[in-house]
């Protein structure tokens, strides 16, 4: 579990400041390293409330909770309802919140939930696997047109008209292979150094499966009412889409508090060599100037 590397670990807790006896909440628990390392920072006294929708991470970071007693609580949640499960659990006026967005190496390294076009495997891409919709179902049952809405909406895919045509005519799709091979009869076969051909198109079915933007957005609205004022709100995203709704929640809220990082901070030449899922990290830090 603890292979998987936090990403801009050392910054977020530079601005997060987690002190012995401080409380916080890890709204993205995932493979728990941005958890452990806010544990052994607040210690021995301090506490962290962990949410996560997916079974299998929250299985692994039982051990983590054992080993750390009371210390740290975990909930099976997705972060968009961080309100209600931080009141359930008595951690409201925390002093940080931090949101590592997006899919977990976990999820990106088990070929059957369907999150990689490098591994093949089933048409998923569920982070929460009792959701009833699947990446399956959109490719499969989805009129042409409706998938080159979101291909090109949650994809910033230009050329996804043809590209969602292929995936029509190539029915039933039934891996992670054939929706690569529907795209690269469009856009070509991988080449090194380049992004993936599919990489976009997988990004775009994730974010839909998920409602991945909708609940960033919930996120963001309600997650500073779970904060003392001074707390912290610490964002981490991967992709355009999410950074310019982090951003723009960030700027529209003054009336609660100011955004800390006037420009994005991003991991440096030594975690991105060392890590290549830290290259497209972008950190965003907002401080709650009052109580709402």
């Amino acid at each position: 579990m603890y292979g998987h590397r936090a990403v801009l670990l050392s910054e977020t807790l530079t601005w997060l400041d987690p002190q012995p006896g401080r409380r916080f909440i890890d709204a993205t628990f995932g493979a728990g390293g941005h958890t452990r390392a806010l544990l052994e920072r607040t210690a021995p006294t301090g506490s962290v409330l962990a949410l996560d929708i997916d079974d299998a991470a929250l299985e692994a970071g039982i051990e983590l909770q054992r080993s750390s007693g009371d210390r740290l609580i975990l909930a099976k949640a997705n972060f968009r309802d961080i309100f209600p499960v931080a009141q359930e659990r008595g951690f409201l006026g925390v002093d940080g919140i931090l949101a590592d967005i997006g899919v977990s190496s976990m999820m990106f390294d088990d070929p059957e939930r369907g999150f990689s076009f490098m591994r093949e495997g089933a048409l998923d891409m569920r982070m929460d696997r009792t959701q009833p919709l699947t990446a399956a179902e959109i490719v499969n049952t989805y009129g042409e047109k409706e998938i080159a809405n979101i291909l090109y909406e949650f994809g910033e895919e230009r050329r996804s008209r043809p590209i969602a045509r292929s995936i029509v005519r190539s029915r039933p799709l039934s891996s992670t292979a054939d929706l690569s091979r529907a795209v690269e009869r469009v856009l070509g076969s991988p080449r090194y150094g380049r992004i993936h051909p599919a990489t976009r198109t997988f990004q775009a079915l994730r974010i839909v499966v998920n409602a991945e933007l909708e609940s960033l957005e919930l996120f963001l609205s309600s997650a500073p009412r779970c904060l003392r004022a001074g707390g912290r709100l610490a964002v981490i995203t991967f992709h355009s889409l999410e950074d310019r709704i982090v951003k723009n929640a960030f700027r529209t809220s003054r009336d609660l508090g100011i955004p800390l990082t006037k420009k994005v901070v991003t991991a440096g030449d030594a975690e991105t060599s060392s890590n290549p899922r830290a290259r497209s990290a972008k950190l965003r830090v907002w401080e709650k100037s009052h109580v709402n």
